[in-house]
């Protein structure tokens, strides 16, 4: 409510101002004085008036004064409510740069591992920070098909595909040898009865089965209970020296410890389920410092999207970068390579 309340207590002037000391203090990490403003922005206004809104804006909490003979810099509060303002509005990348991307990705020819190497090279590019990538991932796997393949012996190479790509082997070791035929007519028996089943109906279909084709029923709920179990699939990482360079990082040991969010798989796996995965595919979630529950990140924002198809494969795509990082263009950007990872997705698993 109180966000609410300083967005209805803003004139069109002081909306106008903070936008422009947030742009200013994002080129330049310096603190913004009215006479910049007037000076560079050619403001119809004197400095005395925006040195007075400055102040307002100041007292409202959306601006602080390092001291007192300096200019204003954004608070926390004065990004987020940029950030919302920018959010409300539609804004797009420029034409030329949404082909460059398109095309990048259209050589990819929907490669998914390739594809997801390229997002996260294009988003470091664009937003200069670091950015995430996870592959998709099925919200509930899904049978598709079995191979069962004789090795050697009593080893066999078990193949299980699911509905959203995934494709999982292992060997497993039989009680006594099995001839090909037999392993090819049992993985064709449960391709049959499993089609496009989750694993609570993998378990209920298993009623009727005997012999070998209990024991590779077993082998295939196990692995689909694991694939399950993982909360998003493969990470991809790029742009970690675009952070480190950042002034607010000249301690390292800050951009180390935001980084290390992105690495350690619980806290990142935390992050994005109490954020992002909570909310509709496409739509843009923005941190800024933490929020209060991230203490790694509260030299940091985070703008994070969720891609993909509901009901059949989803991920995450994200930016990192210090609190002065450019919101426009970033969340212009993540919302953009949400819609294309989207199409990917269901180009290659919806079929």
């Amino acid at each position: 409510m109180a966000e609410l309340t300083k967005q209805t207590q803003l004139t069109e002037r002081q909306r106008l101002i903070l936008s422009l000391v947030v742009h200013d203090y994002t080129e330049t990490a310096t603190p913004v004085g009215s006479k910049t403003l007037v000076t560079r922005y050619k403001l119809d206004a004197s400095p005395a008036t925006v040195r007075n809104e400055l102040a307002t804006l100041t007292e409202m909490g959306l601006l602080h004064q390092p001291h007192t003979s300096a200019g204003r810099v954004p608070t926390e509060d004065g990004f987020r409510y940029f950030v919302a303002q920018h959010l409300q509005r539609s804004n797009e990348l420029p034409e030329s740069t949404r082909q460059m991307i398109s095309h990048q990705f259209y050589q990819m020819q929907y490669d998914v591992d390739q594809s997801m190497r390229l997002a996260a090279s294009v988003l470091a590019a664009q937003s200069q920070g670091a950015s995430l990538v996870t592959a998709p991932h099925p919200e509930q796997s899904r049978f598709k098909h079995l191979e069962l393949i004789s090795t050697q012996g009593r080893q066999v190479l078990m193949v299980l595909v699911t509905v959203s790509g995934q494709v999982h082997q292992r060997i497993v070791l039989l009680d006594g040898p099995v001839s090909q035929s037999r392993l090819s007519a049992t993985a064709n028996r449960l391709t049959e009865v499993f089609a496009g089943k989750d694993v609570e109906n993998v378990l209920r279909s298993t009623t009727g089965l005997t012999g070998l084709e209990q024991v590779a029923a077993h082998w295939v709920t196990e692995d689909m209970q694991k694939a399950d179990s993982l909360a998003s699939g493969e990470v991809y990482l790029d742009g970690w020296t675009n952070v480190l360079s950042e002034p607010e990082f000249a301690n390292a040991e800050e951009a180390r410890r935001a980084l290390h969010i992105l690495e350690e798989r619980s806290l990142l796996q935390d992050l994005l389920a109490r954020t992002v995965l909570t909310g509709a595919v496409g739509g843009v979630h923005v941190l800024i410092g933490g929020e209060g529950t991230w203490d790694e990140l509260r030299q940091c924002s985070l703008v994070l999207a969720r891609y993909g198809a509901p009901g059949l494969a989803t991920g995450t795509l994200g930016v990192l970068g210090p609190i002065r990082m450019p919101y426009g263009h970033t969340i212009s950007t993540v919302r953009f390579l949400s819609g294309l990872l989207s199409d990917m997705v269901v180009e290659t698993l919806g079929a």
